[in-house]
């Protein structure tokens, strides 16, 4: 499965960034976007943790005014029960969105490697993050799902929704 979702990523990027662009970096075409995203762990996370809250950092560059690219990561900080620890997730991602209008609907999914934090015998692994949310010029809004297929056959995943500002580059 990891392989899979490895294998769709690179072939999307690479079919994206093949198409004929140019790459001036203007304030209508690129941006950074900073945002908090709250969920609730579900699966192997869900058993150590009941809350998970982070911070989203994002880097996008418009190929077109339907697609864009980007570089993603953050902190998402995993509140423990009761008889295990805190813990937290680095994500270092690329991204691909698409949007169908200048302001509406987008889906987007992250794919990367999730560094976890203060867990032992464990340093991360395959990271991916589907989302489908609300954007205009300033906002995106956002539901996800973000699962890091770590290692000893754990999987860190999180059900949530988000929001991030757009800070136009100048």
């Amino acid at each position: 499965m990891r392989k899979l979702f490895l294998f769709i990523g690179l072939f999307s990027l690479s079919s994206i960034i093949g198409q004929e662009t140019t790459m001036d970096i203007t304030p209508d075409n690129s941006w950074f976007k900073a945002g908090i995203t709250a969920g609730i762990p579900v699966g192997d996370a869900g058993d150590a943790s009941s809350f998970a809250l982070g911070v989203d950092l994002r880097g996008q560059y418009l190929i077109n005014p339907n697609f864009g690219i980007g570089l993603a990561s953050g902190y998402n900080h995993f509140f423990a029960k009761d008889e295990f620890e805190d813990f937290g997730l680095i994500p270092a991602a690329v991204f691909l969105r698409y949007y169908f209008t200048p302001s509406g609907l987008f889906f987007g999914a992250d794919l990367g490697y999730g560094f976890l934090t203060k867990v032992e015998n464990n340093d991360g692994g395959l990271y991916v993050n589907p989302q489908i949310g609300y954007h205009n010029n300033d906002w995106n809004i956002f539901a996800f799902y973000q699962n890091t297929f770590a290692a000893n056959d754990i999987n860190i995943q999180t059900v949530g929704v988000g929001a991030t500002y757009n800070i136009r580059f100048k």
